[in-house]
């Protein structure tokens, strides 16, 4: 972004900044906000102001004052990220970066430095890379992850539930995630409370981040050397299988971005449909015949508190405009997600519930769009669901009032939710249940999108060895051949 391009279309001079004492917040040259330091602890306050100063797209500054342009509308979020000819994720293509104003120990560096990863490459590159992960999703059995989910569900509720009290975003909120994404990977065994910490360090840029990156690197390696070795029915091997032919490095590279990027999207969902379960009386009605089930918390979530609140960032390829400002090659963009999902020209009322609409940008979207949205979306939906299941007295352990937040550019994610209950006993949690999960809910519990009839829960080729005693004529025939090929065609 070069500085005459700064500030509205037509302006030629730019704004002065305030005088010294001046009670202006989060002012820096050329007058523009900053989307750091003290001033801007409350992102949302600054981006309506942006919104209010400057319109759908708004001039700003990121640490050490590099500026930015901040993407406020809802639809010019979408034309920016569907419009690969105008705007590209690579970042090497930033002009502060390209003149040095981004010095290397840029606090958002982590975010900036350009990789060999599916998140930045364009063209062919992109396609090959891309290809390989999602190639490898598709082959992820959903059925069987949300039997996994579920499982892991009540091994972390057997933790607690003991207890009559919980602290949800540490004991189960940023746990749940990393369990199901151990199995997902294929590495179960490598489990434990030091992958999880690292995970949640790694993205915030702090002192131990470089270390808690050397040991999630280690893991995946470890990983991507044994499934190289012997594959498995797990996403890594398939990964490595792929087609696209990717290098062990790119392997344990494109690992660490869908864990990372998996673990804190999902940790942050949860938190975030959990808090909406307890304290929105709209879903605590269901249990009375009220309106919100468990899906649509999650997406009323996606839509008020999305798991990233930005992205960082997109970079012009060309001149071009968008929402009325002159864009320069260079520029960078941020692509805001919690701003545009308020944008007032798609939301006038942001209090209004909106189910059954899915056009929030919580998983971005154009060829960069999260290829693992329906994973996050069954963690939260399996997860919450079979919690209220075992937990059903669950209330908030405090005023919501007294609920805080820890933001940063890129997020805003719950510290704590601390709940009460009626303590209750471990239940025994099966390798493999014998039912799928969504029979485990009362009937008056929509889970998720409607699905067929249930199945029979035990496989129709377990016939009794002798027929019972007691069998009268009425009993039901044996089925047709049309029936019995049917079944056979559905998996019965």
């Amino acid at each position: 972004m070069t500085p005459e391009s700064l500030f509205p279309t037509g302006t030629d001079a730019p704004t002065a900044g305030p005088p010294p004492g001046c009670p202006a917040h989060g002012i820096g040259p050329g007058g523009l906000r900053r989307l750091y330091g003290p001033d801007a602890e409350d992102l949302e306050a600054v981006y309506e102001k942006l919104r209010e100063e400057h319109g759908a797209v708004a001039p700003a500054l990121l640490h050490d004052d590099v500026p930015i342009w901040v993407v406020l509308g809802h639809t010019e979020n979408m034309h920016m990220v569907r419009s690969p000819s105008q705007y590209s994720r690579d970042t090497r293509l930033w002009a502060p970066l390209q003149d040095g104003a981004v010095k290397p120990d840029h606090p958002l560096m982590p975010h900036l430095a350009w990789q060999p990863l599916c998140c930045y490459a364009e063209g062919e590159e992109h396609l090959r890379l891309r290809g390989a992960v999602t190639g490898a999703m598709s082959t992820i059995d959903h059925r069987g992850i949300r039997r996994h989910i579920n499982r892991a569900t009540q091994q972390l509720v057997n933790k607690f539930c003991e207890e009559g009290r919980a602290e949800l975003v540490t004991q189960f909120a940023e746990r749940l995630p990393m369990v199901v994404m151990c199995e997902i990977f294929g590495m179960p065994e490598e489990y434990n409370d030091r992958l999880v910490e690292c995970a949640r360090d790694l993205p915030k840029g702090t002192e131990t981040a470089i270390a808690s990156n050397a040991y999630i690197m280690e893991v995946l390696m470890r990983l991507t050397s044994r499934r190289r070795a012997e594959p498995q029915d797990d996403f890594t091997s398939h990964l490595i299988n792929h087609p696209a032919r990717l290098t062990d490095e790119e392997v344990s590279q494109h690992l660490r971005l869908v864990l990372i990027v998996a673990y804190e999207s999902t940790a942050n969902l949860l938190a975030n449909v959990l808090r909406v379960v307890l304290t929105d009386p709209r879903f605590r009605a269901q249990l009375n015949g009220g309106q919100m089930t468990v899906p649509q918390a999650v997406e009323q979530s996606l839509w008020d508190e999305p798991p990233f609140s930005t992205v960082l960032g997109y970079f012009a390829k060309q001149e071009t405009e968008l929402g009325g400002q002159r864009i320069r090659k260079g520029d960078g963009l941020l692509m805001g997600i919690a701003p545009g999902n308020v944008d007032p020209r798609v939301r006038p009322d942001t209090r209004a519930n909106m189910h059954g609409n899915r056009s929030h940008l919580a998983f971005s979207g154009g060829s960069h769009e999260c290829p693992g949205q329906d994973i996050g979306r069954a963690i939260a939906d399996v997860g919450v669901d079979a919690l209220l299941t075992r937990l059903p007295d669950v209330e908030l352990a405090c005023e919501e009032d007294e609920l805080s937040w820890r933001e940063s550019i890129s997020n805003r994610h719950l510290v704590e939710l601390p709940v009460q209950f009626a303590p209750k006993p471990q239940q025994e949690v099966t390798a493999r249940p014998a039912h799928p999960v969504s029979s485990q809910r009362p009937n008056n519990w929509q889970f998720s999108a409607p699905k067929p009839p249930p199945v029979a829960s035990e496989p129709v080729t377990a016939a009794p060895a002798a027929p019972a005693p007691s069998a009268t004529p009425e009993a039901t025939p044996r089925p047709g051949v049309f029936q019995r090929l049917m079944r056979w065609w559905r998996g019965d």
